[in-house]
């Protein structure tokens, strides 16, 4: 990664907000939510204000909120103008968020797995490759994202680019976000799907597009040889002990597909769905015991490494850029 992508992602991390609005899509929603709760406020000062009257004003008033004239206009008139001034409103505010576009300029496939995101990229050859949570975009570009899942039902939202979709087993889901500015954008799975839901998170990482084109352009890029000795012995162990057989590693014999792709894990800000940060430590933990970082993950614990090994291999892994 270079410097100035580096200083772009310390520079704009964004709070996983609907209020905190840094796309086209995200916008439109947070400018909804507010219509819709100052709209509330109105209903209830109205109906807090006739409440009042009921329990403290005249007789005269008591008798002319109990009236027929009164139920007609409060009781139904009131609710059925309000409600639709608001659907009316929503419908057209949200316009553009419903028009099919032409073919957008970049599309990532997302697959929603029990608990983190497999991705798919496809660079501008046409060849595709894989990472895993952490999904990176050009700033001002409409994406497309192609939503599935792999098991049960999941979720897709990054509340400051835009609205959530849900991702159904047997189905495709699209849905179009852009980003304004650079930045990193924390997202959820929003639909409860078993065990560690709450772990299952996402980082969009925005780039400027000549930054995205650098990263994207060396998708196809077999892994470095390690440079030191503990990264090489690390690497060595990776695949005597079987890790292949589940994770993949671009340009080497680990080709598996079970869990995450980590050809590019090292230079990712958070490990195992962005819950814990990343760094030669974590990653070492997580081999040995993953299920004291983020429990009911599928990744059995390895407790057959020393702490030299593990070490190697949390080098390896570290160096994968």
């Amino acid at each position: 990664m270079t410097a100035a992508a580096s200083s772009v992602l310390a520079a704009c991390t964004d709070r996983q907000s609907v209020m905190a609005a840094h796309g086209s899509e995200a916008e439109r929603i947070a400018l909804l939510a507010i219509i819709v709760f100052a709209g509330a406020g109105v209903v209830m000062l109205v109906v807090v204000s006739a409440l009042w009257l009921a329990v403290r004003g005249s007789a005269g008033q008591r008798a002319a909120l109990a009236g027929e004239r009164a139920i007609r206009i409060g009781g139904i008139a009131f609710p059925v103008i309000t409600l639709t001034a608001l659907l009316g409103y929503g419908l057209w505010l949200m316009r553009e968020s419903l028009a099919i576009e032409a073919r957008p300029a970049l599309r990532i496939e997302v697959t929603g797995e029990q608990w983190w995101w497999r991705l798919g990229y496809r660079d501008r050859d046409g060849n595709t490759f894989a990472e895993a949570n952490e999904i990176r975009i050009p700033v001002g570009v409409e994406v497309e994202f192609e939503l599935r899942s792999a098991d049960v039902i999941h979720s897709f939202w990054v509340p400051s680019l835009g609205g959530k979709l849900d991702m159904i087993p047997g189905r495709t889901n699209r849905l179009r976000l852009k980003a304004d500015r650079p930045g990193v954008y924390r997202g959820q799975c929003a639909e409860y799907c078993g065990g560690p839901h709450a772990l299952m998170a996402l980082e969009i990482v925005a780039l400027p597009q000549a930054e995205f084109d650098a990263w994207l352009s060396a998708g196809q890029r077999a892994a470095s040889i390690p440079a030191d000795e503990a990264a090489r012995r690390g690497s060595e162990l990776f695949l005597a002990a079987g890790c292949g057989g589940c994770h993949a590693v671009r340009g080497t014999a680990a080709e598996g597909t079970i869990g995450p792709d980590l050809s590019r894990v090292g230079e990712r800000r958070f490990l195992a769905a962005a819950t814990i940060p990343a760094g030669r430590g974590n990653l070492a933990r997580f081999i040995a015991d993953g299920q004291s970082l983020k429990p009911g993950n599928l990744m059995p614990p390895f407790r057959i490494f020393t702490p030299a090994e593990l070490d190697a291999l949390a080098a390896y892994l570290a160096s994968l850029k």
